[in-house]
């Protein structure tokens, strides 16, 4: 047991650590909301992870997976989603473009709204799919108990990533001054706006 937990341990800590769309969806919502708001959109995420865990642990990812149409309609609607989060990212630098940080409409991105875009974007995610049916059912004992196993390394996973971005949401908070200065925010806007549209047009071209 002690070695499938190193094992799976390894294996989610590269999955995790990778930057992805969750990584750049934090660092937005703590640019556009807060320390707090980057928080929630990890709890959104480590959520939707959940979710994900017992699906798997019941067979309901597996017969996602199986069917052709049911995918697509996740990995499209996923990439409709990250598409929609990059446009809106682009189009506050666009407004930030000529214009003082006072003149700006105060819109601040709250917790719930941060939460339910990490949700909607992990559930939206298909490589969560292929985690869980690929990578997560190898830790599963041979012999009994596998049900149990899978949802406890499935929620290992999903606390991992917890404190993971949460972690990521504290570092970009501390460097929120430096990063909240009008030219570096306009500049973070088109970064992270072209890496989501650019992830979500990626995603809708996938055919693998």
């Amino acid at each position: 047991m002690l070695t499938q937990l190193a094992a799976f341990l390894g294996v989610a800590a590269v999955v995790i650590c990778t930057p992805g769309q969750d990584t750049a969806l934090t660092i937005r919502n703590v640019l556009a909301g807060g320390r707090r708001s980057g928080i929630a959109t990890a709890a959104g995420v480590a959520l939707g992870q959940a979710v994900w865990t017992v699906a798997a642990a019941v067979g309901i990812v597996a017969v996602l997976e199986a069917s052709q149409p049911a995918f697509l309609a996740v990995r499209y609607a996923g990439a409709l989603y990250l598409v929609y989060l990059g446009l809106q990212s682009l189009r506050a630098a666009l407004s930030r473009r000529g214009r003082r940080a006072e003149e700006l409409p105060a819109q601040r991105l709250t917790p719930a709204g941060a939460l339910r875009q990490g949700v909607v974007s992990n559930l939206a995610n298909p490589k969560m799919v292929a985690f869980f049916t690929s990578l997560l059912p190898q830790f599963a004992p041979e012999s009994g108990g596998a049900l149990p196993t899978l949802l406890a390394f499935g929620l290992l996973f999903c606390l991992l990533t917890l404190l993971w971005l949460a972690a990521y949401s504290f570092a970009v908070a501390r460097a929120r001054r430096l990063l909240a200065r009008d030219a570096v925010r306009r500049a973070l806007d088109v970064l992270l706006g072209t890496v989501l549209v650019a992830l979500g047009l990626r995603l809708a071209l996938d055919r693998r």
